[in-house]
């Protein structure tokens, strides 16, 4: 056991860098004025984990374009997910933009620019899918201004890279939302902690890394830290604790020990992007062009075709790709899978493999995937790509959550899952996609159960 050199205190602790915890952070700071704030994130820099920019998609979900978010079930479109999700980035959009107003983002503009969203189909089948899914979406106020065309030139005015060299005999077929957003995730939280930075009762602490999680006798929350730049050791003392540190969220609920979080266990999913490197090929796409996932793929893998912003610079994507590792965060440890498993959460996880076995099958074929066999995928969106152009850089990195069901078997989520103790002094947040889309309206209902009296 390491040599403690302080016990420091805070009213509220924070661990996690990323826009989630930047957006609770705001929240505590306007309800609670004068209330000490320490936020503890274990790299150099805040956002530099699942929020930066390389390491998501960048695209403000808003229900347009993802076609998983809109499931068919016999002969029957449900748009629910999409609606719900639509209203929570409406809602997560005025926050940033109230942020702004505020003066807690300084520059919006560098965060958020528009870009028309797209879903892109080939196929009798799934252009079938597509024009009944428009039909439906249409009614709803939400997707009032989508269009849709089966036309090959409609569809080359709105893609024309991805038509280029395209046989005019293929059917196709796309929606189109003019204004839809790609987003900076890292910018608005980098922004906002740099504004929580200069407040007089708010802590920053970077480069420390929490070990241990355990209650006081005086029902306190006490967090054992070590700083990685110093190599010292202090605990810190609090009356509510978040836990926002993305994959590597789990391993700390678990050392809180809450029966909230038994049987939950998670399930890491690695990505790669193709990234364009030829300027001239990226100035002449312009869209967030979403496909239809393979059979077996998980919600993270919609294969799409991006125009990004990124550091001021445009950028042009495709993927992700898939890629199985055991590292809960991109910085994280090969260890971190087989430490999450416990006595509780064991059956979960062989329940959720045994169930999930398609996924299983396509994360071993997504392993196996050479650069060639990634160019001829992308040449399903742009048939003309040239090897060339484009090169792999590594993604984010997510975990999908395994959460118990009725007969104590694990099932896989795709979404955000929140945990908040019996007693409210601890929460977590676990999941992925949408995530940073709704961030306010996610950390919004974590504020409201936390703190409803």
């Amino acid at each position: 056991m390491p040599k403690i050199v302080s016990v420091k205190h805070s009213e509220f602790v924070l661990i996690g860098g990323g826009i989630m915890t930047a957006t609770l952070a705001i929240l505590l700071y306007e309800k609670f004025p004068g209330k000490k704030i320490t936020i503890i994130e274990k790299l150099p820099t805040m956002a530099s984990e699942s929020s930066e920019a390389w390491n998501n998609a960048g695209t403000g979900h808003s229900g347009n374009c993802e076609l998983n978010y809109t499931p068919e079930k016999k002969g029957v479109v449900n748009i629910d997910k999409a609606i719900s999700i639509s209203q929570q980035f409406t809602e997560t959009y005025n926050f940033w933009k109230d942020c702004a107003e505020k003066g807690y983002i300084n520059n919006l503009s560098k965060c958020i620019s528009e870009v028309p969203l797209l879903s892109f189909v080939r196929g009798k089948k799934d252009i079938a899918f597509l024009e009944k899914r428009y039909t439906t979406m249409k009614e709803h106020p939400n997707f009032k201004d989508m269009l849709f065309s089966k036309d090959n030139e409609q569809v080359k005015e709105w893609l024309p890279l991805m038509m280029e060299g395209r046989s005019a005999k293929e059917s196709v077929a796309a929606t189109y939302f003019k204004k839809g957003y790609d987003v900076n995730f890292g910018e608005i939280a980098e922004q906002i902690f740099r504004y929580l930075k200069k407040q007089e009762h708010v802590e920053l602490l970077n480069h420390s890394n929490v070990y241990n999680i355990q209650k006081s006798k005086r029902d306190r929350w006490v967090v054992s830290i070590k700083g990685q730049n110093v190599g010292k050791h202090w605990m810190l003392a609090s009356n509510y604790l978040f836990i926002g540190a993305g994959g590597g969220s789990l391993p700390l609920l678990e050392k809180a020990n809450i029966k909230e979080a038994k049987g939950y266990g998670g399930f890491p999913i690695s990505g790669l992007w193709l990234r364009c490197t030829n300027p001239e090929i990226i100035e002449r796409h312009h869209a967030k062009a979403y496909g239809k996932a393979g059979r077996g793929a998980p919600p993270m893998s919609v294969p799409h075709m991006d125009s990004r912003m990124i550091n001021g610079r445009k950028e042009l994507l495709f993927g992700p790709f898939a890629g199985f590792t055991t590292k809960f965060l991109k910085h994280g440890s090969m260890f971190d899978l087989p430490r999450s498993v416990e006595f509780d959460n064991i059956m979960s996880l062989l329940g959720a493999g045994y169930q999930n076995l398609p996924l299983v099958k396509y994360l071993i074929q997504q392993v196996r995937l050479s650069f060639k066999d990634r160019m001829d995928e992308l040449r399903a969106f742009y048939p003309e790509a040239d090897n060339d152009d484009w090169k792999t850089v590594v993604a984010g990195q997510r975990v999908q959550i395994i959460k118990r069901n009725k007969k104590g078997f694990g099932k896989l989520e795709f979404g955000t899952e929140i945990i908040v103790s019996e007693d409210k002094k601890i929460a977590a947040l676990l999941g992925a996609s949408p995530g940073a889309s709704t961030s306010y309206s996610v950390m919004k209902e974590v504020f409201n159960r936390s703190f409803k009296s």
